[in-house]
Order: C-alpha cells, then sequence, then structure tokens
C-alpha cells in the first residue's frame, strides 16, 4: 500500500471533520443553556453510536462476501454487496448535501452572540488556548487525562486484533457490536442523569475500576479462544460471553466517556466555547490514543519466544529468528506480550484510581472562576 498517499488522504479527512467537530462544540455551549449543557455529551455519543454502527458494523457486513452469500443473496457471489469505494463515496455525498443545507438553511441568533465572543484571528486563538492551557485547574486536569486510560490501553487497542489472531472472523466480531447498538444509544441518556449534574467525575471514578477489570477478562477471552475453537468456529456460548462481556465494557466506557464529555462542557467558557471544549476534548481524546499506540508497539518487544527444532538458537531479535529458521527450527510464542501487557496496565490503571483519582475528583469542586479564560486585550 502507498503509505504516504494514505497518510496524507486520511490527514485531510481528519483536518475537516475536526474542524466541523469545533463548530458544533461551539454551536451545542451557545444553544444549551447552561444548566442543560451537560446534555451536549448525550447528543455527541449518541450520534457517534449511530455512526459507528453505520460506518463500522453494517459496511464490514455488506462488504463481506461470505456473509452476503449466506444471509442476503440467493446465488453466490464473489464479492459483497458493497465496496469501500462506492460506500466512501455514498457518504461523501451525504456529508456534503446535509453541510451545504445546514450552511444555507441555519441563521445564527445574533441576537444571543456576546460582542466579544469571536478571537480575531488564528494567532489570537493560539494565544488564547495557551493562556488558557497555562491556568492550573486546566493544566491539572490535562496532566491527569493524559494519564488517566494507561490501564485500558492492552485491553481497548490490542484484544480485537488477538481474537482475529486466534481465528474469530472480524465480519463476525462487527455483527456482536449490532446487539451493543440499542445499549449504546440508551447508556448515554440513563447516564446523563447522573452527569448532567454538578458532579460528572464521580461516575467516571466510580465506573474505572469495574473498566480495568474487564480488561483482566477481555485477556481471559483470548486465552480461552483457541481452548474452545472447532472445525465449524467457535461455539455460540463463546459468542454468548463475549457479547455479555463487552456489553459490560460499554457501560463502564460510556459511563466514563459521558461523564469527561458533561464535565468539558460544565467548566468551559462560553465566551470562547467551541476552542475551549475542543481543547479539553482533544486532550480527553490524546489521553486514550497515546496509550493504545504505546501499547500496540509494545506488544513484539514483550512476547517471550523459543526456537524449537534447533538447539542452542533463540528468537530474540529478527536476526536470532532468521538463523533459527535456517538451522531448521520455528519460532514458537512462550509467553504473549499481550497477557504481560494485560496485567501491567491493570496494576497501572489501579495505581493511578488509588493515588490520583481524588486528585482528579476535586477538579469539579474549583470554583467557575478557576475555568474562566482571563483575556488580555
Amino acid at each position: 500500500p502507498d503509505v504516504a498517499a494514505l497518510t496524507v488522504t486520511f490527514f485531510l479527512f481528519e483536518f475537516l471533520a475536526a474542524t466541523q467537530d469545533i463548530a458544533v462544540d461551539g454551536w451545542a455551549l451557545t444553544m444549551l443553556s447552561r444548566e442543560n449543557v451537560g446534555y451536549a455529551s448525550t447528543c455527541n455519543s449518541v450520534g457517534q453510536t449511530a455512526g459507528y454502527f453505520l460506518g463500522n458494523v453494517l459496511f464490514l457486513a455488506l462488504e463481506s462476501a461470505s456473509f452476503c452469500n449466506k444471509y442476503l443473496r440467493f446465488e453466490p457471489q464473489p464479492r459483497g454487496i458493497v465496496t469501500l469505494s462506492d460506500f466512501l463515496f455514498f457518504w461523501g455525498a451525504v456529508f456534503l448535501v446535509t453541510t451545504t443545507l445546514v450552511a444555507f438553511l441555519k441563521k445564527e441568533n445574533e441576537e444571543l452572540i456576546p460582542a466579544k465572543e469571536e478571537t480575531k484571528g488564528i494567532t489570537d486563538t493560539y494565544r488564547l488556548l495557551f493562556s488558557i492551557i497555562k491556568m492550573p485547574a486546566v493544566l491539572t486536569f490535562c496532566l491527569l487525562i493524559l494519564t488517566s486510560k494507561i490501564g485500558f490501553s492492552a485491553a481497548d487497542a490490542v484484544t480485537g486484533l488477538k481474537l482475529v489472531e486466534e481465528g474469530v472472523p472480524k465480519e463476525h466480531l462487527a455483527l456482536l457490536a449490532v446487539p451493543m447498538v440499542p445499549l449504546q444509544i440508551i447508556l448515554p441518556l440513563v447516564i446523563s442523569k447522573y452527569t448532567a449534574g454538578p458532579q460528572p467525575l464521580n461516575t467516571f471514578y466510580k465506573a474505572m475500576p469495574y473498566r480495568l477489570l474487564l480488561g483482566l477478562e477481555f485477556a481471559f477471552l483470548v486465552w480461552w479462544a483457541p481452548k474452545v475453537k472447532h472445525e465449524g468456529g467457535f461455539p455460540v456460548y463463546y459468542y454468548a460471553v463475549v457479547v455479555l462481556s463487552y456489553a459490560l465494557h460499554q457501560i463502564t466506557l460510556y459511563s466514563m466517556y459521558v461523564a469527561i464529555m458533561a464535565f468539558n462542557a460544565k467548566v468551559s467558557d462560553p465566551l470562547i466555547g467551541g476552542t475551549y471544549m475542543t481543547l479539553l476534548n482533544t486532550v480527553s481524546n490524546l489521553g486514550g490514543n497515546w496509550p493504545s499506540t504505546v501499547a500496540l508497539w509494545l506488544v513484539d518487544p514483550l512476547t517471550v519466544k523459543e526456537c524449537a527444532g534447533a538447539q542452542g538458537h533463540t528468537c530474540a531479535t529478527a536476526a536470532a529468528t532468521e538463523l533459527c529458521t535456517a538451522a531448521g527450527g520455528s519460532c514458537v510464542t512462550a509467553l504473549d506480550g499481550y497477557y504481560v501487557e494485560s496485567v501491567i496496565c491493570v496494576i497501572l490503571g489501579f495505581a493511578w484510581w488509588f493515588f490520583l483519582g481524588p486528585k482528579f475528583k476535586k477538579l469539579q469542586d474549583e470554583g467557575q472562576s478557576s475555568w474562566k479564560c482571563k483575556r488580555s486585550n
């Protein structure tokens, strides 16, 4: 694959989507009253669930030739009902039409816009961002949220890949998400009752240990997969346990996600709402993304392999692996790095929850003045 071209293309995708994301964040802050601003996170999570279902679950099913031949066709065909290019083209057109309609049909309420709401340019915006980050409350929030999700990185980033490696078909994993869709839509509505109030971070703190323990349960599912696999695939009870585990995981994940979004909306200064809220949301997202990247990278270095069939050889490095193969041996995994990583992550996660969690909760007791942006004219 042309990695450079793919990187440029996806960078443009992300850049344009992020630009609209900032606009919608600001829109939510100015549209909703201060007591209802916590519900912005509910709208966000319900919308993301619907998009995830259409763009991931539905697409993987319709693109899979085996799924379409088995459930949707009378005569088998070598490819699925849709291709990636067709899918992207269709939703690109939908995106373009809906965005254009909003641009032409939605009018700003000029009476409600404060005279000093907008920054005067890009330089002014970045200067303002740096002044926001330097505020003690915001700086503490950023440092804590950037380290809060280390404990979940192995479970979130590596489990799905390991299940596929153990033989679970990826379209089956995608279909297992179908029963989750009603749950993912209902959950934010239920959780918002607890997060729309003055202390949304309590929900984040309470859900964290359960999500950490589910990380160990995910590692068990990966270990269990080859034990129950048979020629026809996997038994129904295995998939039932996976669905139940995933449902419990979604409850904890959404509890934490909606709580953080509600907190960010609550403390954001409406004077520069979109910029402020997106900064906090970006740091929150980064807090989940960087540990996942590190977790993926560390799986191989943490994996212990032995050279079977050739005496005196190891598989510690790429060169040693080649020598083992040349000597007629083969490298077999003695200890998968995923299991090592899962245990380390859970230990680090509980350490964060015990020592830094109470400090994180105390941020919601800070007065509104601690989060107010001090503009310099």
